[in-house]
């Protein structure tokens, strides 16, 4: 990843509302959102909604597919991984010790979901 691009997705990702869009869809991952709920669910105009996504599409942090008469909206957790990973490449200098409580942090967020089998 370029430098370029870890530039563009945080700034837009240094807008609130951009920020809340983002985090509502990695919340709704993976079937994504319409864009028209996603202004509800925010209470913001849709012509400012779509603004909002068209910053985050091409930051390269939202992906849109189109079904029937809607637009679906999906985070583009891909990119934001490669962008996290830019940040902490080479994390603290050779010593991942240090980085050790950020991934640790991290861990929790995601626990394994439990089969019906146990």
């Amino acid at each position: 990843m370029e430098q370029t691009d870890v530039i563009l997705a945080l700034a837009a990702l240094a807008q609130p509302t951009r920020l809340d869009v983002f985090r509502a869809l990695v919340k709704h991952e993976p079937h994504g959102m319409p864009a028209g709920d996603i202004a509800r669910e925010l209470a913001v105009p849709h012509n400012t909604m779509s603004s909002h996504l068209n910053i985050l599409s091409r930051a390269g942090l939202v992906t849109s597919e189109r079904h029937s008469r809607s637009i679906i909206y999906r985070a583009n957790l891909g990119q934001l991984q490669e962008v996290v990973t830019y940040l902490l490449k080479d994390c603290c200098g050779g010593h991942p010790g240090v980085c050790a409580p950020l991934l640790d942090a991290l861990t929790p967020c995601c626990p394994p979901k439990e089969t019906a089998n146990g």
